[in-house]
């Protein structure tokens, strides 16, 4: 029962289900987009090129208002894809710009 009632607050766009994390209401203007896809937009947003600084996880975590836990997840997918490098100690670095038509 509580299921079809979500699931029918999800067709109205109040709510929406965050994988892993269960379900959480929309605002207006909120963007529902996964998050390592937001994290993406970031690279263009702040005008990012090799070798700058990608935002910490503490200044991720504000900017989206997510768990820290869920930034290290989407950070780690970053690094996989070849876009962030980490170095022990050192802030993640722009390693290479997601391709905007394939969304790499």
């Amino acid at each position: 029962m509580i299921t079809r009632a979500l699931k029918s607050l999800q067709r109205d766009g109040v709510v929406t289900s965050v994988q892993g994390a269960g379900w959480r209401v929309v605002r207006g203007g909120d963007d529902v987009r996964p998050l390592v896809e937001r994290m993406r937009a970031v690279f263009a947003e702040d005008a990012l090129a090799a070798g700058d600084a990608f935002p910490s996880e503490a200044e991720l975590c504000a900017r989206f208002g997510r768990s820290r836990t869920a930034v290290r997840s989407a950070l780690a997918e970053l690094e996989g894809a070849g876009l962030l490098e980490r170095a022990p100690g050192k802030p993640r670095l722009v390693r290479a710009l997601p391709d905007q038509q394939t969304g790499s």
